[in-house]
């Protein structure tokens, strides 16, 4: 099971998406910039949680 930073990672990374897109929709500039800076914060989530499921891992074998 993937670790749960990944998931919440990824699904941050996704609303970050969309609101970028609702930005660029609306010419919202500051949402646009909220998007993004989610996407980022949602990829950092994503590989830490990466991490911890390799030292997971690592410890099993």
């Amino acid at each position: 099971m993937p670790d749960q930073d990944r998931i919440d990672g990824a699904a941050k990374n996704m609303g970050g998406e969309i609101k970028e897109a609702a930005g660029k929709l609306t010419g919202d500039e500051k949402l646009k910039a909220e998007g993004r800076a989610d996407q980022v914060s949602g990829k950092i989530q994503n590989a830490v949680g990466g991490l911890k499921d390799t030292l997971r891992e690592d410890r099993r074998n």
